[in-house]
């Protein structure tokens, strides 16, 4: 039990046993003006009772997909979940897990991770998967730290129609690398200006996002040879991996990395996360990922075992064979997302898949039909599409929320220069009776 100075004479023989004078002591290391000087501005204690109840009404002022009709997308996804996810994940040997410090003893949740990767690899169609990763933009920031210890380059193009705030938590991560950026403009199209990627021997990858911030699928495959052309290593990302049902998976299209944001595979759209970042590879990199690396094996009797193959942290080799300080193993996503994959299937996934292409692009038709309205891009897409707006896109957002109905992201938030724009999202959450009430509200 802690010992909790009652008296101001105890405070002051504790304080002269640890050679001070008074608290402020401890604080001498922080500029004075830098202190807080007075109490802080705080309203009376709650009971308990008064407590809850401030806080359930803090919480009905919020919009959600379940309060509400969303067409929010933008790296995060409204997707259905089914129910056997929670049931699963609350059991006491999953959600009690950490990090595999002895990972042997715990094969079940090596097992899981083993079944995690060997989906990723089917879907992505590359050949290693990891787990660990805390989400999409930070497993982009590893993949390009990644490139760079393979090929030794400082220079990294980058798509201006990846998602804004990866690039930011990019620009966070190479700051101090002496790595520096270049973007490639978007076009007309709403896709990646790809003849105009200029990339030479310094160039240590090339990094696209399919489908892209506004929705549009990219040429994946163009991308790839003009990396592969000049010696760098595409980077394909994806934060909207349901689209993986349809598409040509990134490594039959000539990515070297793939990384990903996992959301969508049944984990529910929370206020900023935490989420699970997807990170694979081809074969030949995998001693410089990330992560973990979990493998089957047999035992001395023949039986079927999981091991941890290959680990890239100092917590399990020599620091300076470290090649990443991602430790959180993420397990209890890793597993929703192998229960949702599970559950739904090849056939499910593809169907899931469809119903977004289709009640996007009938969504897409409605909206685009309207006085005042357009699609802002021409290029192919999955389920978010850019409309171009009469009046500013974040007036007729804010319109439509006393009708209960998020109407999708203001592009301004990001590109300034495009205030009527508005990035729409239509999953297979979404009926046929909404979209036909956000169109007439439009209208």
């Amino acid at each position: 039990m802690r010992y909790i100075p009652n008296s101001a004479e105890e405070r002051a023989k504790m304080l002269a046993e640890m050679g001070v004078q008074s608290i402020e002591d401890f604080f001498t290391s922080i500029p004075a003006h830098l202190r807080l000087d007075k109490p802080l501005n705080l309203p009376p204690a709650y009971a308990e009772s008064e407590l809850i109840k401030f806080f359930k009404n803090l919480a009905a002022r919020n919009i959600d997909p379940n309060s509400s009709t969303s067409f929010l997308g933008a790296g995060v996804y409204n997707h259905f979940r089914p129910v056997i996810i929670d049931t699963l994940i609350s059991r006491s040997e999953f959600y009690t897990t950490y990090t595999p410090y002895q990972p042997e003893i715990a094969q079940g949740t090596l097992q899981a991770i083993f079944e995690f990767q060997s989906m990723i690899c089917f879907l992505t169609g590359m050949e290693v998967a990891n787990a660990s990763m805390y989400d999409g933009s930070t497993a982009l920031a590893e993949a390009v730290l990644m490139a760079n210890r393979i090929n030794r380059r400082k220079k990294v193009a980058i798509s201006q129609a990846l998602h804004p705030e990866y690039r930011q938590v990019l620009e966070t991560y190479l700051k101090s690398t002496g790595m520096t950026l270049e973007t490639i403009a978007f076009g007309t199209s709403g896709q990646t200006a790809l003849d105009s990627l200029d990339i030479n021997d310094q160039t240590t990858a090339v990094i696209i996002q399919s489908p892209n911030f506004f929705g549009s699928i990219e040429d994946l495959e163009l991308a790839a040879e003009k990396a592969h052309k000049a010696g760098a290593l595409l980077i394909s990302v994806t934060t909207e991996p349901i689209s993986w049902g349809l598409l040509r998976s990134p490594g039959d299209c000539g990515a070297d990395i793939v990384v990903a944001e996992g959301q969508a595979f049944g984990i529910a759209p929370s206020y900023g996360g935490p989420y699970l970042g997807i990170f694979a590879s081809r074969a030949q990199y995998q001693r410089q990922m990330p992560g973990r690396l979990i493998g089957q094996a047999q035992d001395t009797y023949g039986n079927r075992g999981f091991v941890i193959t290959l680990a890239t942290r100092e917590q399990h080799i020599r620091r300076e064979k470290a090649s990443s300080n991602i430790c959180t193993n993420q397990g209890l996503f890793m597993l929703m997302a192998t229960v949702y994959l599970s559950t739904m299937g090849r056939r499910g996934l593809q169907e899931v898949a469809l119903q977004n292409l289709q009640k996007a692009a009938y969504a897409a038709q409605a909206i685009s039909s309207l006085e005042g309205y357009s699609l802002l891009f021409s290029a192919p897409r999955f389920n978010e599409f850019v409309v171009k707006t009469p009046r500013p896109a974040a007036e007729i957002v804010k319109s439509l929320t006393s009708h209960n109905i998020v109407a999708g992201l203001p592009l301004s938030n990001y590109y300034p220069d495009m205030t009527n724009a508005l990035l729409v999202c239509v999953t297979e959450q979404n009926t046929r009776a909404e979209i036909d009430a956000l169109v007439a509200l439009l209208q």
